[in-house]
């Protein structure tokens, strides 16, 4: 089994970063499979509408100059998938809202290919708009079709400058708990 991530954040080694981190810990723990993609710093464009995907049903987005492609056959292949992004006013960043859009008209496109995966959002946040960013996650997950996996608490790290979120025990608590939540659904789903 495995778990693919994608790091909508512009730092590669950040919070964002370090929450995954948290949660792949664990999933590593139980055997699980783990791999992240960080998308934070590419020139993503978002959804230009014009339903090629529904044409060409090749699970391929017609847009080749950024790597959505090769990060949504990554999605496909895998068992289960986290979306994290850090907070920029107040919500996801756009280099995530981008791969969302594309990624969620590629999936409906092709026969809802990620239905039934479990996913979950992670939010890496200073103050506020975590709870927004989160639910931008969640709906592409639920338009997705997956099932979302939750934790003791929202899954949300505070921090503000990088490395801030490791002394957020209550998020690194949350992260763990996550952590062991998809590995019980996965090894359910897998039964």
């Amino acid at each position: 089994m495995k778990v693919f991530a994608i790091n909508g954040s512009p730092r590669k080694d950040g919070n964002t970063s370090f929450l995954i981190k948290k949660v792949f810990e664990e999933l590593e723990k139980n055997g699980i499979e783990t791999e992240i993609y960080t998308i934070g710093n590419e020139n993503f464009k978002g959804c230009i509408g014009c339903r090629k995907c529904y044409e060409n049903k090749d699970m391929k987005c017609v847009i080749q100059s950024d790597s959505l492609n090769e990060i949504f056959q990554k999605c496909a292949e895998a068992d289960g998938i986290l979306i994290a992004s850090p907070v920029y006013f107040a919500d996801i960043t756009a280099n995530t809202k981008a791969f969302i859009e594309r990624a969620g008209s590629l999936t409906r496109a092709n026969n809802n290919i990620l239905a039934r995966k479990p996913g979950a959002g992670i939010v890496a946040v200073r103050r506020g708009g975590a709870i927004h960013s989160f639910d931008s996650i969640n709906h592409f997950f639920l338009i997705s079709q997956m099932l979302i996996v939750g934790s003791s608490y929202w899954n949300i790290g505070i921090g503000g400058p990088a490395g801030d979120c490791e002394n957020d025990a209550e998020g690194i608590k949350t992260m763990q708990t996550l952590g062991t939540n998809m590995s019980w659904v996965l090894q359910k789903l897998n039964q």
